[in-house]
């Protein structure tokens, strides 16, 4: 959809630099009241709201106030890859927020003809992902704690009743016990929506799939609504492999792209480990293709393309996974 207006936005905690591209400048405070100042100052620019697409970086909760204010007042935007713009902009010279705000601006107006609009949050998917996320941060800070306990322990020689070692014990049992809470939480959550508590239930049906990697899958889909397929989504997440052939002078390998969703491969590589572990048909194959000669990381990423197509099968099909499907028909 071509929108005749596009106004670039450059977000921080604290303000949000506005500008057209032709180089009207707004700035303003990242709160309602400077949300009310935007809305004036388009009305000023004499700009129909119906033809306004605002394009925005992802910022993470940032833009979080602005999202909700936009939607109530009907103000199309997208949010666009910080990467994406980066990109496109070519040799540049000076940054500022105001500057930024303009190259944004000029980005959007580039590429309108491709620019979607975001839909409405779901707020149990947005409930899902704070959960998620605050999880993950603390599983994380407790694993670095228990790394400093070990390193303490076998470099010092520190007894467990040092007030070094057992207060930072004290510290890893209050995680571990939050980290249940918030499993509860999200199990709690996840039950309240049929759809998402169904596909939560199938995804883990198959081996490897648990629930960390359930949960991720559903949320940076948008519960299976936001990827047409598979391998769609293996671009995303970075598993898709990519020619990098030119003409007769350019042979290099086929490779993945590192512009991708970090730590969902990250889980998506710990689910592919546990597989070839636990799962005898991608067992078997990682060992045939290795035995052959065949690159072992090469062979661990088909294996996690493999669950991503088994993920989008048994949520398309809803039905659950059927373990040796070939060897029980």
């Amino acid at each position: 959809m071509k929108v005749p207006q596009i106004i670039g936005a450059d977000l921080s905690k604290k303000t949000i630099d506005f500008a057209t591209p032709q180089g009207e400048h707004l700035k303003v405070n990242n709160d309602p009241p400077g949300y009310q100042e935007l809305m004036k100052w388009i009305k000023k620019q004499r700009l129909n709201i119906p033809q306004v697409m605002i394009v925005m970086e992802h910022t993470g909760l940032y833009s979080h106030r602005l999202e909700q204010y936009l939607h109530a007042q009907q103000v199309s935007f997208t949010k666009v890859p910080a990467i994406a713009i980066k990109l496109s902009l070519g040799i540049v010279r000076g940054k500022n927020d105001k500057i930024d705000a303009k190259r944004i601006a000029r980005y959007g107006v580039e590429k309108q003809a491709s620019l979607v609009a975001e839909g409405p949050v779901d707020k149990i998917l947005e409930r899902l992902q704070m959960l998620h996320s605050t999880r993950d941060r603390v599983v994380r800070t407790r694993a670095s704690i228990l790394r400093a306990v070990k390193e303490y322990q076998e470099t010092c020689g520190l007894k467990k009743t040092d007030l070094i070692i057992s207060s930072q014990r004290r510290i890893i049992k209050c995680m571990t016990d939050e980290i249940v809470k918030l499993d509860h939480e999200i199990a709690k959550v996840l039950s309240s929506e049929p759809s998402l508590k169904k596909n939560n239930e199938l995804l883990q049906s198959i081996t490897s799939v648990g629930q960390v990697v359930a949960l991720a899958s559903i949320l940076t889909t948008r519960n299976f609504t936001r990827f047409p397929n598979g391998r769609k989504y293996a671009c995303y997440c970075g598993t898709a492999p990519f020619e990098n052939k030119s003409g007769s002078s350019i042979r290099g390998k086929t490779k993945v792209s590192h512009l991708a969703d970090k730590s969902m491969k990250r889980l998506l590589d710990l689910a592919a480990k546990t597989a070839i572990q636990y799962d005898k048909e991608l067992r078997d194959y990682y060992l045939r293709r290795t035995t052959a000669g065949k690159s072992k990381m090469s062979t661990i990423n088909i294996v996690r393309n493999k669950i991503i197509h088994r993920m989008f099968a048994v949520i398309k099909r809803q039905t659950p996974f059927i373990k040796d499907y070939l060897q029980s028909a």
